[in-house]
């Protein structure tokens, strides 16, 4: 109703009460003066709408208008300003990782958005939840290579779990609930939207949207009741079985199941990577790490178990080793949510498809109270072989430089193994992984699948985002360090309380050591000419301390940790230390070798 009818009516009496006609006004001013909103706005309060409290990104001119609305939404939205656009995305897995919600990341058009790509390739091949929004030309200018355009939805379509361009302010709101419901749902996965300038300044009349239905989309399959019965027969009659656990237990919440499992039936388990924090570290049925830099017993008893059962995890070739023996005197039985990883490098004799929690919590009443006692038994002498020939060295060495391994437990030791572990990649990734300890679930942050340099640290920073009630620990190489170092400066301004130790080799660990074990120590360019990283770190604000000699570990340890905020802990360790046992590429995975 316009303010010319509004008089017209009133002086000729169309309409006699005054009152309803002042509300017929107010209402429809209303709604034309206040309820038009725009698509940055719609952004922002679809993001609350979705239970967002953290955000980590970058702005940049095509992305600008989704800033602007920003401004207004501090109180309920905590941005985080990265360095780097990877930067963004890696916190926002590190945030994810811990804390079991969707991480978002902000960035703009053009290099922005191809900065991202490393880490939602890493967050889709490590099942993580991330909604990354990036920002793009308008959609009139798609396609004519305008500045800082480039398909961005053509890029990562290979790599996210969905990815979505917006080009309407109308569309705001559908995207983003359907973006987060996709990204969290069934197997986590990230998710892009692509928001083109003009559905960013765009003006709508704002309606929430909740998107908890895709047709033709199942992210958690009904378990079928036959196969966990066949699931439960094949574990009822096994001699030797042995649970194989992934991040899967992590990411449906199951851990209290499999425990119960596990303790009902007497089973041991071995765990990968990803996997690790999803049981106790000193449970007596827990063996320890599955893989190519595992523990000696559970790798072994991969290929001497009668019925293998994995749960939540993917049968990675580190993992593996030689598929063409791997496991092959075993029935396997394969829980997983995704049915495409069933069957697709390890064919199953059982696959038990569904969300384990679910898949476990109607396993457990069909299995039945039994002792395996002998055969978990049988892997002390393992451990004890590995002890004696790797471990005692590793961890408890009485002469020579610093050993990444003893810097690793007494960490560990001195958090009473209730850190978070967050690693680069490299040689301080293994042993981390091998000789950190863990007592609470969602506690290791590290790139799995892809294996990105440079993940860490801003994943760290994530991780104190995540679970602020906790201590992060982050292990990482001199490398990897400098591949994201700029986000030192992220640290100096949020204070975020990252605990950085620093295994400085000066060499690329990894390459080095199989240049040295497959490349006759032809080390070429993994030498590391390293700056002072101690003055670094205070360049940044962050107290720093370098540890050489090994009476002086346990003081700095007990330093770092009593500070406040961040603190760089450099250990200058042994330079061609090896990360053991290890299966080499392409053998059989109980192929182990214990010395070099």
């Amino acid at each position: 109703m316009s303010i010319k009818l509004f008089l017209f009516l009133l002086n000729f009496g169309h309409i006699d009460n005054f009152q309803y006609l002042c509300a017929q006004f107010l209402k429809v001013h209303d709604k034309t003066m206040t309820n038009k909103i725009t698509g940055a706005e719609a952004l922002m309060r679809s993001l609350e709408a979705e239970g967002v409290t953290t955000l980590f990104g970058y702005p940049g001119g095509a992305i600008m208008p989704v800033y602007d609305a920003l401004y207004d939404h501090q109180q309920t939205l905590n941005h985080i300003l990265v360095r780097h656009e990877q930067g963004a995305v890696h916190a926002a897995q590190g945030y994810a990782r811990v804390s079991g919600r969707t991480g978002v990341a902000i960035v703009t058009s053009g290099p922005g958005a191809t900065n991202t790509v490393t880490g939602v390739a890493d967050a889709m091949i490590d099942s993580t939840p991330i909604v990354v929004i990036s920002g793009q030309v308008g959609a009139a200018m798609l396609g004519t290579d305008a500045f800082q355009e480039v398909d961005v939805v053509g890029m990562t379509q290979p790599i996210s779990k969905w990815n979505y361009q917006i080009r309407r302010a109308e569309d705001v709101a559908w995207a983003v609930s359907r973006a987060f419901y996709i990204a969290r749902s069934g197997r986590p996965g990230p998710v892009v939207l692509d928001f083109t300038r003009n559905a960013q300044v765009g003006e709508i009349d704002f309606e929430p949207a909740h998107v908890d239905f895709i047709r033709s989309y199942v992210p958690v399959p009904k378990p079928n009741m036959e196969a966990i019965r066949e699931a439960a027969r094949l574990i009822n009659n096994a001699v030797k079985p042995l649970v194989l656990v992934g991040q899967g237990v992590e990411l449906a919440g199951a851990q209290a199941e499999l425990r119960a499992f596990i303790e009902k039936a007497q089973i041991p388990v071995g765990c990968t990577l990803l996997g690790l924090s999803a049981l106790p570290s000193d449970h007596p049925l827990n063996k320890g790490m599955l893989g190519m830099h595992g523990n000696l017993g559970p790798n072994v008893m991969t290929n001497q178990c009668d019925v293998l059962i994995a749960i939540g995890m993917r049968f990675d070739d580190r993992v593996t080793g030689n598929l063409k023996t791997y496991a092959r005197q075993a029935k396997i039985i394969h829980f997983d949510i995704d049915p495409s990883e069933i069957g697709k490098l390890v064919r199953p004799d059982c696959k038990v498809i569904g969300d384990c929690r679910q898949t476990l919590n109607a396993l457990l009443p069909l299995i039945e109270e039994t002792t395996h006692q002998s055969w978990v038994d049988g892997f002390a002498p393992y451990a004890e072989r590995e002890y004696n020939k790797v471990i005692r060295r590793a961890i408890h060495p009485t002469e020579g430089p610093l050993l990444m391994g003893e810097v690793v437990r007494a960490v560990s030791e001195a958090s009473r193994h209730e850190a978070i572990l967050v690693t680069d990649v490299g040689q301080n990734q293994m042993f981390a992984a091998r000789y950190f300890q863990f007592s609470h679930p969602r506690s290791i942050v590290t790139s799995g699948g892809l294996g990105t340099m440079g993940f860490g640290l801003p994943a760290a920073i994530g991780a104190t985002f995540g679970a602020p009630d906790r201590t992060v620990c982050f292990f990482c190489g001199d490398g990897g360090l400098q591949m994201t170092i700029q986000e030192l400066g992220t640290i100096m301004e949020q204070g975020a309380p990252v605990k950085i130790i620093l295994l400085n080799n000066n060499f690329l660990g990894n390459v080095r050591q199989w240049q040295a074990m497959f490349w006759q120590k032809r080390y070429s360019f993994t030498p590391m000419q390293n700056p002072d990283y101690e003055l670094i770190a205070r360049a940044y604000g962050i107290p720093a301390r370098t540890v050489v000699e090994r009476a002086d570990l346990d003081g700095a340890i007990r330093e770092m940790l009593a500070t406040p905020g961040p603190y760089l802990l450099q250990c200058a360790v042994m330079e061609e230390d090896n990360v053991l046992p290890m299966t080499p590429p392409g053998s059989n995975v109980d192929e182990m070798l214990l010395e070099v």
